[in-house]
């Protein structure tokens, strides 16, 4: 069981941290869990 079940995920990642790309691929190994939005951003 996840706290992630049969949720929605809106992603944002950081460039210079753990990219949105990465965390949306570990999400995407939860089958209920839907990402309506992924982004890298760059917070300078």
């Amino acid at each position: 069981m996840s706290i992630l079940e049969n949720k929605k995920v809106i992603i944002i990642g950081d460039r210079d941290g753990i990219p949105g790309q990465a965390i949306e691929e570990c999400v995407k190994t939860i089958a209920s869990a839907e990402v309506v939005f992924s982004s890298t951003e760059c917070f300078v």
